[in-house]
């Protein structure tokens, strides 16, 4: 690997593999892993249970920096907690995911979490792998390797709706989870502050017809390319 830690961001919407792949890559390379995703289901989650109004921008902003959210980074095992609170479990409830929408779209909110971010991938001794929606173009522009993972809303859906089915009690189905992942794009595409988008320097991926194994290799490849280079100035 290279002189200085290696930082990987990898974005895209729900339902690429960002995940699974990020994880496994990370725990591979031996460098730490980082859902930033996590990060605002778990703001969110800390607004619905303190009885914010989730669509209020104003009021959201005003408490936007009283929760302490702290994010293990270990791939095999990670963790998030809100001021002491374990809520891996409660921040993938369909009710944050309706509302973390709204909540990511404040410029406060995004300029704490992005700070948080920002922190964590700067102390991270091995490197990190960084997931999110706007890492590559706002939170580490200056990332190492950037990967953009893309794939189509029947597939992205289908795994989704088995994540769900995993993990969430009253899943919804596959017609109503694509349904939701279109909404969800259109509002992170369209949010003013720090929309999903792909870098101009990142490189694409599409996912749809390859194995969850399939991507990992690819993306270790270029994150073990990247490290044979020089570090950075």
């Amino acid at each position: 690997m290279s002189a200085h830690p290696v930082i990987v961001a990898i974005d895209g919407p729900s339902g690429t593999g960002k995940s699974s792949t990020s994880k496994a890559v990370a725990a591979r390379l031996g460098m730490g892993y980082l859902d930033t995703g996590a990060q605002y289901r778990a703001i969110t989650w800390w607004m619905l249970s303190n009885g914010v109004d989730v669509n209020d921008p104003a009021a959201v902003a005003a408490v936007a920096g009283k929760p302490e959210i702290i994010s293990g980074t270990d791939p095999l095992a990670p963790t998030i907690t809100v001021d002491g609170t374990d809520v891996a479990g409660p921040i993938r409830t369909a009710e944050v995911t309706g509302a973390v929408s709204a909540v990511s779209a404040v410029p406060a909110v995004r300029t704490r979490i992005t700070e948080l971010q920002r922190t964590i991938a700067a102390e991270a001794p091995a490197g990190i792998v960084v997931e999110g929606r706007d890492i590559g173009t706002t939170v580490l522009p200056g990332a190492d390797v950037k990967i953009f993972l893309t794939a189509d809303p029947e597939a992205r859906a289908a795994r989704r709706s088995g994540e769900l089915r995993g993990t969430a009690p009253g899943a919804p189905d596959l017609a109503a989870t694509r349904e939701a992942l279109i909404k969800r794009d259109a509002a992170d595409s369209g949010r003013t502050t720090s929309p999903l988008a792909k870098a101009d320097d990142a490189t694409e991926l599409d996912t749809t017809e390859l194995t969850l194994e399939q991507v990992i290799s690819w993306v270790i490849t270029v994150v073990e390319d990247a490290g044979r280079k020089q570090p950075r100035p």
